[in-house]
This record gives structure tokens, C-alpha cells and sequence, in this order.
């Protein structure tokens, strides 16, 4: 019997609500877009935390 992982509700709401904006658009540049910590050449952001720091940024800086 094989058993599916169920993903969390909060999760699933993260994921509807991630915004697709100016995020989405930023090109893997091997560090975090955020705190500059390195990161391989696929990732962003090294993290939700900064992930969402950045959004809130991006809002009030325009």
C-alpha cells in the first residue's frame, strides 16, 4: 500500500499566494538575491525567510 505525503495547509496556501511578480523574474545569480549568502546556480534565495524579506522590500521600494 503505498502512502501519499500530504503537503500542509499552510504550505498550500504559500504556494497559491507566492507572488509571480518581480521574484520570479530575478535570474539565478549563485547567491542570494537577499543577503548575498551562496547558493548553486539554480536557487534564488537561500530561504523562505529571505524570500519574503525581499517581497517586502520589493513592495515598499516601488
Amino acid at each position: 500500500m503505498e502512502t501519499q505525503q500530504e503537503i500542509p495547509p499552510a504550505e498550500k496556501v504559500a504556494a497559491v499566494a507566492r507572488p509571480s511578480g518581480v521574484r520570479q523574474s530575478l535570474p539565478p545569480k549563485g547567491s542570494c538575491w537577499y543577503c548575498e549568502k551562496p547558493l548553486d546556480a539554480v536557487r534564488r534565495f537561500c530561504g523562505k525567510e529571505c524570500a519574503d524579506a525581499f517581497d517586502e522590500e520589493a513592495n515598499y521600494t516601488g
